[in-house]
């Protein structure tokens, strides 16, 4: 099968594309040529704006895909363009939207597909939600060949996982060093860390497949934590037990509103995936990293070499900022 991705070199996208060609799929990326490409000769590489809607059609025509994988919509014109860029000329098209589209606050903390979708609070839920709705009526009136996949938070080997802080070496840092570190609300929400090699499985065995077309599916982990877990995993791995301070989401939005959409809309509700629907059409899927050992292997990248352990002081100053008012509010 002959596979496109736009995108391809990102944190979920590598991973997905590592798993298609383990699984003899011909697999060509599209990007800006930003970062260099760790696939080699092994991909065909295109060279371009994701918003080249010519470019888009000109690449479908001449290579005849079989599925589209585009991990680069996040607005509904882009949609709109995939659809007319592709047309009739692909066998599927997959766009990745996020399980942030689901409805916050949740009804019921265990989320099925049949969830309703409505976020108040986050503008990038809004769009992935406006994306899946000008899909959707594609595919309906057009016979658009869709499927629909929403990832929620997916870390790759050479990212470390947080709510509020990034997702480079800079908590592992401030875990050695006997800083404090931020934890939203009371830590006790249940939440969802999947590794990007397991989503690959599920996404990649969903190509070719026609009873996947007019369907959503999320593909996350049955292993579920509180925040508190979370951290706690990220200190064993780093050597160290980590201090936390609890912060309100509120707080933190009040203090930094670019950072609240993603608080409020989505990590400050506990959110339990049911993943029974990938399972039927992808047996194959299942958690095979443990988010434990996903640390382990993300500490280890970090620590190979010196140079990968990077620290970010914007991100130093926003914890330290949140963790004194949330001390000055205690009266502390």
């Amino acid at each position: 099968m002959k596979v496109l991705f736009l995108g391809g070199t990102g944190n979920i996208s590598t991973a997905c594309v590592e798993h298609a060609l383990a699984s003899g799929h011909e697999v060509a990326i599209l990007n800006r040529g930003q970062r260099p490409s760790p696939f080699g000769s092994r991909v065909k590489t295109i060279s371009g704006e994701r918003g080249d809607t010519a470019l888009l059609r000109r690449s479908a025509e001449t290579e005849g895909f079989d599925a589209v994988v585009d991990f680069l919509a996040y607005r509904p014109e882009q949609v709109e363009a995939a659809t007319l860029a592709f047309g009739s000329h692909i066998g599927q098209y997959v766009f990745i939207s996020s399980a942030s589209v689901y409805e916050r606050p949740l009804v019921h903390y265990v989320v099925t597909e049949e969830t309703p979708r409505a976020n108040p609070f986050w503008e990038y839920a809004r769009q992935k939600i406006a994306c899946e709705e000008r899909l959707l009526a594609a595919y309906r009136q057009q016979g658009f060949p869709l499927t629909i996949v929403r990832p929620s938070y997916t870390y790759g080997p050479s990212w470390i996982p947080s709510g509020f802080g990034g997702q480079d070496y800079t908590v592992v840092d401030r875990i050695r060093r006997g800083l404090p570190i931020v934890c939203h609300g009371d830590g006790t929400a249940l939440w969802t860390m999947t590794a990007s090699s397991d989503f690959a499985v599920g996404l990649v065995g969903l190509l070719g497949r026609k009873d996947a077309l007019g369907e959503s599916f999320h593909i996350t982990s049955d292993e579920v934590l509180t925040w508190d877990g979370v951290y706690r995993a990220i200190g064993r791995a780093a050597g160290r037990e980590p201090e936390l301070v609890h912060v309100p989401s509120d707080l933190i939005a009040a203090l930094y509103p670019e950072r609240g959409g993603s608080l409020l809309g989505d990590k400050a509700s506990s959110a339990v995936f049911d993943n029974a629907k990938i399972k039927r059409f992808v047996p194959e899927f299942k958690t095979r990293m443990l988010f434990a050992d996903g640390m382990a292997r993300s500490v280890a990248w970090f620590d190979a070499d010196p140079e990968r352990r990077t620290v970010s002081e914007k991100a130093n100053a926003m914890i330290d900022r949140v963790i004194a008012a949330q001390r000055r509010a205690l009266g502390g």
